[in-house]
């Protein structure tokens, strides 16, 4: 078996880290410096891509390694053999040992070993992480900052707390060491401790007893006698509170300086690396190495769920190994129980540390310096980790967070959280990471959770557009909003706001089914039906909403394809909406539109004809005879007729929608398009040389819209090629115009007000 312990394995990832470090040779290179001439091409590409079913020879590998040492001294490749002795110094004694032997066997260039390294002294460097995992460039990175800079220089690692800041320098303190004739590492999270570190770490240099306000300038001083030198100065603050330790003029000259921190402001006095998440692959190849029986698919699925978050990762690693769960089994608590589950495990070298305490500190700080802040962090640990649009906030009538009324409160507001590294700021949005979310969720009392969710269900209630086919942003703003109002919906609503979120689900289910989405849309509307029927005391309003829902719901059925499912729910949606509603109401022609297309499916056509025409009559009375709704009514009319092949009355109807929609849409809107070639096959049905002409145009309109891919513009094109060349427009068993027109044209119901419905009909 090929577990994490396993020699295999063992082989694999030594194997993995010298190829990193020797900058990934190339075959050829390897087999000019394999003197005993061991090395084969295949023998290397096993070697090279790790693939063994069991340890390769030992003189295979011996040969491997001797041969990256000798391109390494020949300049030909980027490895130094005393790094990578201390990279491996605490591995497998018989691979330190051939590097030992090897290096001795190998001359070097004066230019390259001026002399023997001894191994350099430090102060409270943490064990070596023997579980490290990728992060190759940004350590080559962080070296080539620190080393640009000629005598000395100080960087900044800033990042997310759990992203494997103090980690990352303390494996570049490891990786390096042997270029460092002395190693410290200071916490610096309390500045008031430092200087009590710096008083030990000037005995640990063998300074006599210095007073307090000397004892910094002394250690740099003494520090001179020990160059090169590394400091890292661990979760540090702002630069204020740590300037009294950091090395002012030339005392820092010689020397190098990490500074980890989560907190922004470090730009002006150093360089800054971002730290960000694992890499998937990064995730993956953790867990995998870590776990035994992982496979990369749950590995794949385990990282999305905690966000790619290193001390997550090694976090499930360490709850995996100690209770003995299967990794699948794993999997379901962290999709059903994530809260829960980031308080759970350990890691062997911290094992105080957890995510769900992780970022308390930043919390009580925004607690007690900026209450405002708080409650921008509560509202939007409830939302999706997807950027949360700043407008969200403030461009209601009542702001959800008071300082949104005021530019500057607002931006020192939303920048309190950049600040503490709890969110990343965008131009206009926030995203916060998963599992700063699932802390924040966790620690929320329950009044404040709920009165959050109701708060945040009325906004996003005014804030997604509710006219999906008339509002020409609705669709960018709708993709912009759907995963917040997924997320505040997904749980049983409080009472406060079940009625918002019933309505919440019907609009969104509106709008997946507008794009297609209808297997996401159909559970959607299902439960918005549900909570509206559970509401109290049914009256008008209570059953006006529950017709939309089953409006919506009918809506959905008829585009899967199962009318016969459809049917009773817009019976059911016109049978309340006529009982609750006036006569006129355009929620009605809604149900009478929706109800003709579906009696149109199911082959009644006879019915379905006063049907569309009562909902054309209404339409026409509440918006004009040329509003462009009224050409819902008008396709889905035409389509009846063109199915009973009365074309002759098809004809004008398509017409009279075209011309409103041309006057009303851009010039190459999918509306125009769709019109065009229904009114195509129409005119073709009747002999009219100009249906060519038609389709060619609408079929150019889907081309530019939907791309020459599209389902719908192949089919379109074809269609156009075949009135071109004089032939029938319902070849190869192509169905009927009204079919088509119904595949092609959205449909969308809801609420019944003139802003917010598009008739239910073919569009």
């Amino acid at each position: 078996m090929r577990g994490p312990g396993s020699p295999q394995s063992w082989f694999v990832n030594r194997l993995q880290r010298l190829r990193t470090s020797a900058g990934s040779p190339t075959q050829a290179l390897l087999l000019v410096h394999d003197e005993h001439k061991v090395l084969t091409r295949s023998s290397l590409s096993d070697l090279l891509a790790g693939k063994f079913s069991r340890p390769p020879a030992w003189e295979r590998v011996a040969a491997y390694v001797t041969a990256c040492v000798r391109a390494a001294h020949a300049s030909r490749i980027d490895l130094s053999c005393e790094e990578e002795l201390a990279r491996l110094r605490s591995d497998h004694a018989t691979l330190t040992d051939l590097f030992e032997t090897t290096g001795g066997k190998v001359r070097a260039p004066a230019a390259r070993l001026a002399g023997p390294r001894r191994r350099p002294a430090t102060y409270r460097l943490p064990p070596r992480n023997t579980h490290f995992t990728g992060r190759d460039a940004t350590l080559r990175e962080l070296r080539q900052r620190l080393t640009s800079d000629g005598e000395g220089a100080m960087q900044v690692v800033h990042g997310l707390g759990g992203v494997g800041k103090t980690q990352l320098a303390v494996e570049y303190a490891y990786l390096y060491r042997s270029t460092y004739r002395f190693v410290a590492f200071v916490d610096a999270e309390d500045p008031d401790l430092v200087p009590s570190q710096f008083a030990s770490l000037a005995r640990e240099l063998g300074l006599a007893e210095v007073n307090s306000e000397q004892v910094v300038p002394r250690v740099y001083g003494a520090l001179r006698d020990h160059r090169p030198w590394l400091i890292i100065f661990d979760n540090g603050e702002r630069p204020g509170p740590l300037l009294d330790a950091l090395p002012s003029g030339d005392l820092g000259s010689g020397g190098h300086l990490i500074v980890t921190t989560r907190l922004r402001g470090w730009s002006g006095r150093a360089g800054v690396v971002d730290l960000d998440v694992f890499s998937r692959q990064e995730a993956v190849e953790l867990l995998t190495r870590r776990v035994s029986g992982m496979t990369a698919a749950v590995a794949d699925r385990i990282a999305e769920h905690l966000g790619d978050l290193p001390l997550a990762l090694e976090q499930a690693a360490g709850y995996m190994d100690y209770h003995h769960t299967a990794p699948a089994e794993y999997l379901a608590l962290l999709a059903s129980r994530l809260e829960d589950m980031i308080a759970l495990g350990e890691l062997t070298d911290r094992p105080a540390v957890v995510v769900a305490t992780l970022w308390q500190l930043s919390v009580r700080k925004l607690q007690s310096r900026r209450p405002q802040a708080m409650r921008l962090l509560e509202l939007c640990a409830l939302l999706a980790p997807e950027p949360i649009p700043l407008d969200l906030f403030g461009d209601g009538k009542e702001p959800l967070i008071a300082a949104a009324a005021d530019p500057v409160a607002w931006d020192t507001t939303v920048g309190a959280l950049a600040g503490l590294g709890l969110a990343r700021r965008g131009a206009s949005s926030l995203v916060l990471h998963r599992l700063v979310q699932a802390a924040v969720r966790a620690a929320m009392p329950d009044d404040v959770r709920t009165d959050a969710r109701t708060r945040l269900c009325r906004a996003l209630l005014a804030a997604v557009p509710h006219d999906i086919h008339g509002d020409p942003q609705a669709p960018a703003r709708w993709q912009e909003l759907l995963p917040h109002v997924l997320a505040v919906t997904k749980d049983e609503p409080p009472d406060e706001c079940a009625a918002q979120t019933a309505t919440l689900l019907r609009l969104a289910s509106a709008f997946l089914l507008s794009i297609g989405e209808h297997s996401v849309a159909l559970p959607l509307c299902e439960r918005a039906l549900a909570i509206d029927e559970s509401l109290g005391q049914r009256d008008a309003e209570r059953d006006a909403e529950i017709g939309f829902d089953l409006i919506t719901l009918a809506q959905i059925h008829r585009d899967r394809g199962a009318p016969e499912r459809a049917r009773p729910l817009a019976e059911r949606a016109l049978g309340l909406h006529e009982s609750c509603l006036p006569a006129d109401s355009p929620a009605i022609a809604t149900d009478l539109a929706t109800l003709a297309r579906i009696r149109h499916l199911l082959g009644d056509h006879g019915a379905a004809v006063p049907l569309a025409e009562r909902a054309l009559r209404i339409d026409e009375a509440a918006y004009g005879p040329d509003d462009p709704y009224v050409s819902f009514d008008l396709i889905a009319l035409a389509s009846v007729h063109l199915d009973l092949d009365e074309h002759a009355v098809a004809v004008p109807l398509i017409s009279r929608a075209l011309r409103i929609r041309e006057a009303s849409y851009a010039p190459d809107h999918l509306y125009i398009g769709y019109a065009l070639l229904l009114k195509a096959r129409a005119v073709h049905a009747l002999g009219d040389p100009t249906a060519a002409a038609l389709a060619r145009r609408g079929a150019l309109i889907l081309s530019t819209r939907l791309g020459t891919s599209h389902p719908k513009t192949e089919d379109a094109l074809a269609l156009a090629r075949r009135l071109l060349e004089g032939g029938n427009g319902r070849e190869h068993g192509e169905r009927s115009a009204a079919a088509q027109a119904h595949d092609t044209e959205a449909t969308a119901p809801v609420p019944g007000s003139r802003p917010s419905r598009a008739p239910g009909a073919v569009t």
